[in-house]
C-alpha cells in the first residue's frame, strides 16, 4: 500500500452505516482520498515514510457538514438582534447589506468565517450570498469544501441590479466551479415569498441545464405559510413542487412550519432539508419537525444559517442543542439518539448536499475530509461512548486537526491556511463601517 498521510493515534468513527467505532485506528490517505482504515499499528508499520497526524487518543471522524449557512455575514454578528425574522431582514439587514457589501467585504467576511469553520471541525458549506463568484474564490483558496450560490431576490441586491443580472452570474458562478474539486456552483433563489413563478422556474431551468444543487429558504415562519395559503391556496412546499422546483438536487432551508403531506412530498421528491435549530430559536421561527421527517425518509442535515442570526458557526453546538431540544419537545429520552446525531452532521448533510458519494464517512475511496477531536479536557474526561460523547460533552474548542481532501487545515489548533491576525483586523476594520451607519 502506497499513502502520503496517516491520521492515526485514535478511535475511528467512520460514521458508515453498521460501523463500529475502531479503537487505536487510523485512516492513510493517498492523493486526496482515503486508501485504508485500519488499526494504526498495522497501517504505520506498512508506511513507515509517510507523514503522521497524530490524533493524541482522540476521536477521528468525517468532518461535519454545514448544510446552510451565509458565510459573509459573519460580519452582521450581534449587527440586529432579538427581532421578529421580517423585521429583522427587512429593516436592518437587508439595508446594511445594500450600504456595505461588495466584493472586498465579502470576502473579508467569507475569510473570517472560514476561520471560525474550520476551528469548528467544519469541512463542507453550503453558502447562499451574494458576489459567490469571490466567494468561491476564497473558499477554494483556504481549502473548504463548498457549495456556493449567488443569491437571488426579484429586488437589486448588492451584486446584481436586477434577477436577470443574477442569473447571468449564477451562470458564470456555474461555468468557473464546473469541474473543480473541491468548490461547485449552485442556483440559490431566496424563497417562495421574495422571487416571482417565473424567475424560480428560471433558476430551476438553469439547475437543471447544468445538474447542479438548487438551495432555497422554504416555509421557515408561519408568516410565509400562512400568506401563501391565503394567496396561493397551498403550502410552500407544494407551490414550489407545483412549480417543478422540488427534485433530489433541491436543498431547502429550515422547514419549520411544514405539514405531513408537505414531508411526504420532500420525501416523495427526494428534497434534502437543512435544519437550523439555533437560528429558528433565536428568530422566534419555532421548531422543525426534524424527528417526524426523520420518520417519513427525508434527508436532513444540519445548518447553522448565518451568523447574523445564530450568532456562531459553530454546528456542533447547534446540533447538540437540537439533540436535547427534541428530547424535551418530544417527551422521549430516545429521541435523536446519540449515534443518529453523528451521522447527520457528517453523512446526513453529504446526502442533503448530494455529497454522499465521496464525502461523509471514513471509507476507502471517499475523499479524506476529516477532524480529529481531542478528549484531554476536564469536560471530556472519562470517554465511555463516543457517540455519547460527540453528542453531549464534545466542543468545538476540542477540533485538534482537520484535513479536507487530505490537505491539512488545522494542525494542533493552529491554522495553516489562514492568516488568522489579519483576517481578524480586516474584519474589525469592516465591520467599524457598519457600526457607524
Amino acid at each position: 500500500m502506497e499513502c502520503d498521510l496517516i491520521i492515526t493515534n485514535g478511535t475511528v468513527l467512520s460514521m458508515a452505516p453498521g460501523s463500529q467505532p475502531l479503537a487505536d485506528g487510523a485512516v492513510a490517505v493517498r492523493d486526496g482520498r482515503i486508501v485504508a482504515v485500519a488499526a494504526a499499528a498495522e497501517l504505520v508499520e506498512q508506511v513507515p515514510t509517510a507523514s503522521i497526524l497524530d490524533a493524541g487518543g482522540g476521536l477521528i471522524l468525517p468532518g461535519f457538514v454545514n448544510t446552510h449557512t451565509h458565510l459573509a455575514m459573519t460580519l452582521l454578528r450581534g449587527f440586529a438582534d432579538d427581532l421578529l425574522l421580517q423585521e429583522w431582514l427587512s429593516q436592518h439587514i437587508w439595508p446594511a447589506e445594500g450600504a456595505f457589501m461588495r466584493p472586498d467585504t465579502v470576502a473579508v467576511g467569507t475569510r473570517l468565517a472560514a476561520a471560525e469553520c474550520i476551528r469548528a471541525g467544519v469541512t463542507t458549506v453550503c453558502d447562499m450570498y451574494f458576489f459567490a463568484l469571490g466567494i468561491g474564490e476564497v473558499l477554494a483558496d483556504v481549502g473548504l469544501r463548498a457549495v456556493v450560490g449567488e443569491g437571488l431576490i426579484d429586488h437589486p441586491t448588492p451584486a446584481a441590479p436586477s434577477p436577470e443580472a443574477g442569473l447571468r452570474l449564477s451562470r458564470e458562478l456555474l461555468q468557473r466551479f464546473r469541474s473543480h474539486p473541491l468548490v461547485s456552483g449552485a442556483l440559490a433563489p431566496h424563497a417562495p415569498y421574495s422571487l416571482s413563478a417565473s424567475n424560480l422556474v428560471k433558476a430551476a431551468e438553469l439547475a437543471e441545464e447544468f445538474d447542479a444543487p438548487l438551495m432555497i429558504h422554504l416555509a421557515e415562519t408561519r408568516k410565509e405559510v400562512d400568506e401563501l395559503l391565503r394567496d396561493k391556496g397551498v403550502t410552500p412546499a407544494a407551490y414550489l413542487a407545483d412549480l417543478g422546483i422540488l427534485s433530489e438536487r433541491t436543498i431547502a432551508a429550515h422547514c419549520v412550519h411544514v405539514s405531513p403531506d408537505d414531508l411526504e412530498l420532500l420525501a416523495e421528491l427526494e428534497v434534502g432539508v437543512a435544519t437550523n435549530p439555533v437560528s429558528n430559536l433565536k428568530l422566534s421561527s419555532g421548531v422543525a419537525p426534524v424527528p417526524q421527517m426523520l420518520e417519513a425518509g427525508v434527508k436532513v442535515g444540519f445548518g447553522t444559517d448565518g451568523a447574523a442570526s445564530n450568532n456562531t458557526l459553530d454546528l456542533l453546538r447547534d446540533a447538540q442543542l437540537a439533540a436535547l431540544l427534541y428530547k424535551g419537545v418530544s417527551g422521549s429520552p430516545t429521541c435523536l439518539p446519540a449515534r443518529q446525531l453523528g451521522e447527520m452532521l457528517t453523512l446526513g448533510g453529504a446526502r442533503v448536499l448530494g455529497l454522499d458519494n465521496r464525502i461523509g464517512t471514513l471509507e476507502i475511496g471517499k475523499e479524506a475530509d476529516l477532524v480529529c477531536l481531542g478528549v484531554d479536557a476536564p469536560h471530556a474526561t472519562p470517554l465511555h461512548d463516543p457517540y455519547s460523547h460527540l453528542a453531549y460533552a464534545a466542543r468545538a474548542a476540542d477540533v485538534l486537526h482537520v484535513v479536507v481532501r487530505g490537505r491539512i487545515l488545522l494542525q494542533n489548533r493552529e491554522l495553516l491556511t489562514i492568516d488568522e491576525r489579519s483576517t481578524l483586523t480586516a474584519a474589525r476594520r469592516v465591520a467599524a463601517a457598519f457600526g457607524r451607519r
